[in-house]
């Protein structure tokens, strides 16, 4: 089905720094979940002059943590990768204890998610307002770390990726991690924005991706290649299920999904949603309307 070698061992414990990198210091909230993994990471880049990437969610513990390890030194810049609930709840105490820059893609009318959280509080229909927006290929800096924003939109329409090329790192965010496939879920998600936002970290020269959730990356080309041809497998058996009379998005999930999670069964059918608007768009599929779980889809 597919070559992702899923990485699910990851060494940490709560509220303790563990350094990865030259430079690059994570802490790991404590709020696992099957969407979160272990919970989510927040880094810390640099040496003397700090940013910090993702303050994660509101966890005093973890920031106390994050603020003892800073010590005296001055945090600049607080760089936000997508304004998902578990990377940003933390943002405005993280903001006002460090007097830091934040910085991200912001929201808009343009990217506003679901106004019903498909997870329970993964979501934020909120307004972000960062200091500075950034844009593809944008730089913030530090004495000795710069960071770029990439624009990878798909799991959410603000999301951005960071290369620190001064390490070959890449701060991936939830658009690649290592312990499981990436959530594709409209409204917030788009799988033609997703596919396309992998097919723009091929044949870069990060050595390692840091994701958001689980550990490090080792060998992330492999891992995005791995990522492609299960979403296209993914595609190929929603289109197949539906061609062998699987005419409704809740009818393709039995299938494709056999003796999943329950906890999960709604997150795989808006995948399935998201594979399907996808498949709508390629015009490979019809449906009889709105794309929602009882819709009546017919294959071209």
């Amino acid at each position: 089905m597919t070559d992702i070698e899923f990485k699910t061992d990851m060494e940490f414990a709560y509220a303790t720094p563990r350094e990865l990198a030259p430079g690059v210091v994570r802490f790991v909230a404590n709020n696992p979940s099957v969407f979160t993994f272990k919970g989510t990471n927040t880094y810390i880049v640099g040496t003397d002059d700090l940013a910090i990437i993702d303050p994660g969610p509101t966890d005093d513990a973890h920031l106390e943590a994050i603020l003892k390890h800073i010590g005296g030194r001055t945090v600049s810049h607080i760089v936000v990768t997508h304004t998902h609930r578990d990377h940003v709840d933390g943002l405005d105490k993280m903001a006002t204890a460090t007097k830091a820059k934040v910085c991200g893609y912001g929201r808009n009318e343009g990217n506003q998610g679901a106004l019903v959280n498909p997870f329970g509080t993964e979501y934020i229909d909120d307004n972000f307002n960062p200091d500075m927006v950034l844009h593809d290929g944008d730089k913030v800096s530090g004495s000795n770390w710069t960071l770029e924003a990439l624009f990878t939109p798909g799991h959410a329409p603000d999301h951005l990726c960071f290369a620190f090329p001064e390490q070959k790192v890449m701060f991936s965010g939830d658009h690649v991690m290592g312990w499981n496939t990436t959530v594709v879920a409209p409204p917030e998600g788009s799988m033609s924005a997703y596919m396309a936002s992998l097919e723009k970290l091929i044949g870069r020269s990060d050595t390692v991706f840091f994701p958001g959730h689980g550990g490090q990356i080792p060998d992330p080309q492999r891992m995005v290649r791995g990522y492609m041809v299960h979403r296209n497998w993914r595609e190929q058996a929603i289109l197949g299920a539906v061609r062998d009379g699987h005419t409704t998005i809740t009818d393709v999930v039995a299938k494709v999904y056999k003796g999943l999670d329950e906890r999960l069964i709604n997150a795989a059918s808006l995948s399935v949603q998201a594979h399907v608007d996808y498949l709508i768009e390629k015009s490979l599929i019809t449906c009889d309307g709105p794309t929602d779980f009882t819709c009546e889809l017919t294959a071209v």
